[in-house]
């Protein structure tokens, strides 16, 4: 008899793979001229695809746009991986579409953010053009440090050529993330305190100092610069925000939180404002708010590095009390989680059986069960082809108590911390006794790891 865990794997093993367009107006890379072409362009943005990936057919149009809107100004290829497999493997390429930055012919950075058009030419444009921009006068530093993102100003009053070379590297690394410029004219930095202590955060790079000027401790965030806050406990006040045609409005209720922010921020919660307009769908989706909710006032949520998230219920008043109740209570630790899930299933006790958020930990995270569990979307051709395979694979270790076959809706529930989610069907199995260690499958890799996968099967 076959053991229920080689099943597992050969099951596991027959899981289709998805399906993929090519882009038209992207430049095409292959093994034979991928070294020469990258050297080519200071900055290249490169998609790894494999044509018949349904995510990648998805991108493509997204890319291909992106691709048309930034000619001109940045260049974005591609690599065909079951026709430029050396290349492809080359770069560890193991997961569909894979995005890498190349600079001046080496390997920059991989592109981990929005794959929208919006969210590429916004990424491409920041990274392209001098990393840090000179200014001459007293209007350049106004001009520059009045934005919205995070600046950073460098002042060599000297040339201080040494420093200003650690300066361009660091803003090289980190230009995605800030805004930099620098000066060497030495009454820039007089008229912002230079010589005195400054009243903004500082950065050190190598005995470099050099002066960010933002938001503060409540910037303005947007869906093109939110991942800056990832891995934060983030409150964040959402209200009609606009900095461009109402500045003076905008920063109304921003110095409300402001007021409240700073008898809190020694605690470990970051703080920010935020365009309700923009985030509207986030707001009914991950925190169940509606733009009626609040009225007029500001709503207000927490979201923690752990993805726990919490909302304000109680109206937001100017004089900023109830703000402080919330946090309050937060800190106290008598707020109620706010949980996305489907109502529990009254009955289940078929072979794929059904979680939601509500039942995740009962069964997904029962320490005595090997837990092999699908993040689905109910609109997935390839979650609805792979159904059979699915319930083939539950009824063959129907028999071993200790393995639960699972499914949940990923559209509906809150997903735990540590079950990324980019692409459906996602499959974690998640091992008895080592349940902060979910292992995602991956189409192949078991084919070559099988003495590693067995490992985790029966891992002690």
């Amino acid at each position: 008899m076959v053991p229920s865990c080689a099943l597992l794997l050969l099951r596991l093993c027959a899981l289709p793979s998805a399906l993929a367009a090519a882009a038209s107006d992207v430049l095409v890379l292959r093994d034979s001229d991928f070294d020469n072409s990258v050297e080519d362009h200071e900055t290249i943005l490169v998609d790894f695809f494999l044509p018949r990936c349904a995510h990648c057919q998805k991108f493509a149009p997204e890319y291909e746009r992106a691709a048309t809107r930034l000619k001109g100004t940045a260049i974005l290829a591609k690599v065909d991986c079951s026709t430029s497999s050396k290349t492809c493997k080359r770069f560890g390429i193991k997961r569909y579409p894979t995005l890498k930055v190349f600079r001046n012919g080496k390997e920059f950075a991989i592109y981990d953010r929005s794959h929208s058009e919006e969210g590429i030419v916004h990424y491409m444009q920041k990274q392209t053009g001098p990393s840090s921009v000179v200014l001459h006068s007293k209007e350049d530093l106004d001009a520059f440090i009045n934005h919205s993102d995070a600046s950073v100003v460098g002042f060599f009053p000297n040339g201080s050529n040494t420093h200003l070379v650690e300066f361009q590297k660091a803003a090289s690394t980190l230009r995605e993330n800030y805004r930099f410029a620098h000066t060497v004219e030495p009454g820039l930095g007089l008229l912002h305190g230079l010589e005195a202590e400054y009243h903004c955060r500082s950065l050190i790079f190598s005995s470099l100092c050099f002066k960010l000027c933002s938001f503060g401790i409540c910037p303005h965030v947007t869906k093109e610069n939110r991942e800056k806050l990832k891995g934060r406990d983030l409150l964040t006040a959402y209200y009609d925000l606009d900095y461009v045609r109402d500045p003076k409005g905008s920063n109304y209720w921003r110095n409300r939180v402001l007021k409240v922010a700073v008898q809190f921020q020694s605690r470990g919660l970051s703080f920010a404002v935020a365009n309700r307009r923009e985030f509207e769908r986030e707001l009914e989706e991950d925190f169940g708010l509606d733009q009626l909710d609040g009225g007029g006032f500001p709503l207000v949520t927490i979201r923690t590095r752990e993805g726990h998230k919490y909302s304000m219920r109680e109206e937001f008043t100017p004089d900023g009390k109830a703000l402080t109740r919330f946090l309050e209570d937060y800190f106290a630790g008598r707020l109620k989680r706010y949980l996305k899930s489907q109502p529990v299933p009254e009955y289940n006790k078929s072979l794929v059986q059904t979680v939601v958020a509500e039942t995740f930990e009962e069964i997904v995270s029962d320490p005595e069960k090997d837990v092999l569990i699908q993040l689905y979307a109910p609109w997935c051709g390839h979650c609805k082809n792979l159904e059979p395979k699915y319930n083939e694979l539950a009824e063959q270790l129907s028999g071993d108590p200790s393995i639960v076959i699972a499914r949940m809706d990923a559209t509906a529930n809150d997903i735990p911390s540590g079950y990324d989610v980019d692409g459906f069907p996602t499959i974690y199995f998640v091992p008895a006794r080592k349940k902060h260690k979910p292992v995602k499958y991956e189409v192949g890799i078991y084919l070559t790891q099988q003495s590693y996968f067995f490992g985790i099967l029966y891992m002690p």
